[in-house]
């Protein structure tokens, strides 16, 4: 799929059939995502992939901080990607200080590219997605049992979407998007 075409006709998902994403699918959408740009080439983003039912009810039960819509989404989809950065490395110098002054907000920057290089890397293989931000990074860090250095950033609900494509809702104009100064 042409890049472009990719970033204008990618949706979010919420209802999916529930084919399993190959392994090998899931294997090329994290590659893709690791070449999303990162703080000094840190590469902090890291993926788990939730397919237990039970690992994913109870993410979706005790993880969203009770927002009943994500845990629908979860509990519809064929794998949970739970997104988590290796914190205190992008943004920070080796001794531990700040480099920027956005001081270990950086990682969230990092976080995003890569979940957007993952969500389009998932379209264009036919997988649909959706970023859940109400969440509660620790419990599913408890959940999973991530390294303590690791921090959840993200749930990226996945699979193959029941409806594809769709129209787009109304984006601002360019006007309203651009100064140019």
């Amino acid at each position: 799929m042409e890049a472009l075409s990719c970033i204008e006709t990618r949706r979010s998902c919420r209802k999916f059939t529930q084919q399993p994403i190959p392994h090998e699918t899931l294997k090329a959408i994290v590659k893709t995502a690791s070449y999303a740009p990162s703080w000094k080439n840190t590469q902090v983003t890291r993926y788990t992939v939730v397919e237990n039912p039970e690992v994913k009810a109870n993410i979706a039960e005790n993880g969203v901080l009770g927002f009943a819509f994500n845990t629908k989404t979860i509990l519809r989809c064929s794998a949970l990607a739970v997104q988590s950065v290796v914190h205190g490395v992008s943004g920070f110098e080796p001794d531990g200080s700040y480099s920027t002054s956005l001081e270990d907000r950086w990682e969230t920057y990092d976080a995003g590219l890569s979940a957007e290089a993952f969500c389009l890397a998932a379209h264009n293989a036919g997988v649909g997605c959706v970023i859940l931000g109400i969440i509660d990074p620790e419990k599913i860090a408890e959940i999973l049992g991530l390294p303590e250095n690791q921090k959840v950033t993200a749930l990226i609900a996945m699979g193959y979407p029941e409806k594809v494509g769709g129209t787009a809702p109304p984006r601002l104009s360019v006007d309203e998007l651009l100064t140019i100064v």
